[in-house]
């Protein structure tokens, strides 16, 4: 009889030993397969027309997905509790589950996109992929007219996966082509221009950035307030909502701060959000100018942006470019500042503010190696005193912090999949102890944040998604102000 793990994940039974054609599981892979940090990818995917299930199966026997390793593996561990992947015969079937029911939820009348936010909802708390097989579905829900893509992170992070999924689409405008990888460049991890003050200023944030990083994996926590998670937070039933922007509006508040990028404004947003859902809470005890913290995970790769699939799949490449988990985090803080709607001097009536203090802060952790940093401590951590410790470190991380963020880019233009037409692509993961876990990813003019929640601890997801909606729109209009007055 299999034993189970704390999220009811059936474990493998002892291999034969290792074989040649076997693969080592690399030490984030390793990570992301223990009990504490087990985290499945869940990709919402909607198509604008009915869902074809037997062209759903052929694309996938003929797709790439099923050429890549990873995707044809198990993940098994020997009697000395060394992991590998070792190649196994894929049956579709036993990874497409098709559910024919309309999800039904807690109101009355539910949309198809809030039915489909119930169901990857309740796929993120003890919902694991079976280890018996390689660790992927895809669930297809017939009713509203979607799937639901599940990966296990330890295939590799959203730049991998998604990268991964572009391959399989095809141009809405083009059928013959592949949509194009945005946001290829150079990473903007390290300043361009040298200099000894900078490489000073380098030296002071990194020491600066790492020793904090370091006390958060020990005792250092951020202070109670209502939207807190906490160890266990991560089992609490969820709810989901969506937060959806304009990239075109991001772009206009980003031009009226000087060299702001959009992670610069949407960093802004998710203050601003934060602090005017605080003021709409009846038992907010923040103070003007308090802190939370929020973890972000930062690419590490040597390009920015989505990849070239045939370079992430390339074995011979260099290792910074290859597929699999190849990210670090670093600390976000997010200060409450009282919403002021008046125009006064409050700290809380030019809503561009926000950006200031938001693109000054990034500034500071880009003139550091506070990503590199984390990545090689928890590389380091894993090889020396095994995976089941890193696990622990980073759950210690996520308990004394307050919330979760990602920005993935996606395509630029309109795709289909398997010939119909992507409506819209969100994605989130499994719970965290955060209560709150936001995943943005950007698709055809459009950015949809999936905000994650523990309902018990935040009832309201769909406020809390509004006073984000609502701060892009103060600062655009404020933006659009400023533009007039010059």
């Amino acid at each position: 009889m299999p034993s189970w793990n704390k999220l009811g994940m059936a474990k493998q039974s002892v291999p034969a030993a290792e074989t040649d054609d076997d693969e080592p599981v690399t030490p984030a892979g390793r990570l992301f397969a223990q009990p504490l940090m087990d985290q499945v990818i869940n990709c919402a995917i909607a198509g604008e027309s009915a869902i074809n299930l037997e062209s759903i199966k052929s694309e996938i026997q003929k797709s790439i997905m099923l050429k890549h390793p990873r995707f044809c593996s198990v993940m098994v561990t020997d009697a000395a509790g060394r992991q590998f992947w070792r190649r196994t015969e894929v049956d579709v079937d036993r990874h497409v589950i098709i559910i024919h029911e309309p999800i039904s939820g807690e109101e009355e009348f539910v949309s198809d996109e809030d039915a489909v936010n119930d169901y990857v909802a309740n796929l993120t708390v003890s919902s694991p992929l079976s280890k018996e097989k390689p660790l992927w579905e895809l669930h297809v829900l017939v009713a509203h007219r979607a799937v639901v893509f599940r990966v296990h992170h330890a295939l590799g992070d959203g730049i991998s996966l998604m990268s991964m999924f572009l391959s399989c689409c095809r141009r809405l405008d083009d059928p013959e082509q592949a949509p194009a990888i945005a946001g290829v460049g150079a990473a903007a991890i390290l300043p361009k221009r040298w200099s000894v003050w900078t490489v000073v200023k380098l030296v002071w944030f990194t020491l600066l950035y790492s020793l904090e990083l370091i006390l958060r994996l020990m005792w250092l926590s951020d202070k109670t307030t209502a939207v807190s998670g906490g160890s266990g937070v991560e089992l609490w039933p969820r709810r989901l909502a969506t937060a959806r922007f304009r990239i075109e509006d991001m772009k206009t508040v980003k031009r009226a701060v000087a060299e702001a990028t959009i992670n610069d404004v949407l960093f802004g947003v998710i203050e601003m959000g934060i602090s005017r859902y605080f003021d709409l809470r009846s038992n907010n005890s923040l103070q003007e100018g308090d802190q939370i913290t929020g973890v972000a995970m930062v690419n590490l790769r040597p390009q920015a942006g989505l990849q070239d699939l045939s370079k992430l799949m390339n074995t011979n490449a260099n290792s910074g470019s290859r597929w699999g988990n190849k990210f670090g985090i670093i600390l976000l803080p997010v200060c409450y500042h009282k919403h002021n709607s008046g125009s006064g001097s409050g700290s809380g009536s030019d809503p561009l503010l926000f950006v200031r203090r938001a693109k000054a802060m990034i500034d500071r952790k880009k003139l550091s190696l506070e990503a590199p940093f984390s990545y090689m401590l928890m590389d380091v951590i894993t090889h020396l005193f095994g995976a089941k410790l890193t696990s622990i470190l980073n759950y210690q991380v996520v308990c004394n912090t307050t919330f979760t963020v990602s920005n993935v880019i996606g395509p630029r233009e309109k795709i289909t999949l398997c010939g119909n037409p992507v409506k819209y692509m969100r994605v989130t993961t499994s719970s965290l102890p955060h209560a709150i876990t936001m995943h943005m990813l950007s698709y055809a003019g459009f950015a949809d944040m999936q905000i994650l929640v523990a309902k018990e601890i935040i009832p309201d997801p769909k406020l809390l998604a509004k006073c984000f909606e609502d701060a892009l729109m103060e600062m655009k209009e404020e933006a659009s102000t400023s533009f007039q007055g010059i």
